[in-house]
């Protein structure tokens, strides 16, 4: 028997559909922080970060919220292609303990003023660390939310859209700029504030396994939940072709500025499994990266949910 055909009974599934995004969200995190506190923070994020993604390939074939999302798209080289890039360059600056956005912050820093160093650094860091979650998040769902309604950013986020199936190796299909615009906006003002390094790495860090479980193709049962965290559940109400449904829940990691600003969208249906864009994206990863740019090739792209330029 192949693992495709392998299930689990109901109960026994209907119990893993609620304990699965609490256990892999909180034991992802706690395998985290044993991985900051050795000699080599970095190497070791990533042995739990790919732990992490095989559980959830594994369960995508055991328990899999649509089955037809488990047919090849012809887009895994082309997602790996775009995830080592956009995580790689993060990874690499983390390595060298810098980011894009602390640089961009340095060369910024003379237009907003001497750093006021107001971040509360006598707190614990998980106190800390959920601060700096709430503010980051602000900068996130702006950079998002605009990425929607703004042609000219919406051009570069298509990428990331123009799937139809969700699953866990296309969490990362991001076009760079589009990457390098949501970080810069949601880490800028840490930095300006003051924040230490390890707020950083715990929000990166928090980012990258709520990625994961938001694109998962895992049935999950995620209930109150959905009121505070981004969750599967969520997100692919996101990824609707259906502009009512696709443009709400912007949230990276928390839905705290979706309810206060009125995206937040969670109807008592099953959630969406009609996802993509009407527009065209290209087949090749140089083409993927190179087609925002082309006047031409951005026509192509810019079907579905932009409302203005």
């Amino acid at each position: 028997m192949t693992l495709h055909h392998v299930s689990f009974s109901s109960p026994l599934r209907y119990t893993a559909s609620i304990l699965l995004w609490p256990a892999l969200y909180v034991g992802g995190l706690a395998a985290t922080g044993l991985a900051f506190a050795t000699s080599s923070p970095v190497l070791w994020f990533n042995v739990v970060y790919l732990s992490v993604v095989a559980i959830i390939a594994l369960f995508e074939r055991l328990m899999p919220y649509e089955p037809a999302w488990l047919a090849p798209d012809g887009e895994t080289l082309n997602n790996l292609g775009h995830t080592l890039l956009t995580k790689g360059i993060v990874q690499i600056a983390a390595a060298f303990g810098a980011s894009f956005p602390l640089l961009v912050a340095i060369f910024a820093q003379p237009f907003f003023g001497s750093q006021p160093h107001i971040w509360p650094a006598h707190w614990s860091m998980i106190s800390q660390v959920v601060l700096g979650l709430v503010i980051a998040e602000f900068g996130l769902y702006a950079a998002h939310r605009l990425a929607h309604e703004r042609l000219g950013l919406w051009r570069f986020h298509a990428l990331h859209h123009s799937v139809t199936r969700l699953w866990v190796l296309n969490t990362g299909r991001f076009h760079v700029i589009d990457s390098l615009i949501k970080v810069s906006l949601g880490q800028l003002p840490l930095y300006l504030l003051g924040a230490p390094l390890p707020v950083f790495l715990w929000i990166g860090a928090v980012t990258a396994f709520t990625g994961l479980l938001t694109h998962c193709n895992v049935e999950m049962r995620t209930g109150p939940l959905d009121w505070i965290f981004s969750t599967p559940r969520l997100h692919r109400w996101h990824h609707s072709k259906d502009l009512a449904e696709g443009n709400s829940n912007y949230g990276e990691n928390i839905v705290l500025w979706d309810q206060l600003f009125g995206t937040y969208f969670n109807p008592d249906r099953p959630s969406s499994t009609d996802i993509g864009i009407t527009g065209k994206v290209s087949r090749s990863f140089v083409g993927q990266l190179v087609q925002p740019f082309s006047k031409g090739g951005a026509r192509r792209i810019l079907g579905r949910k932009p409302s203005a330029d």
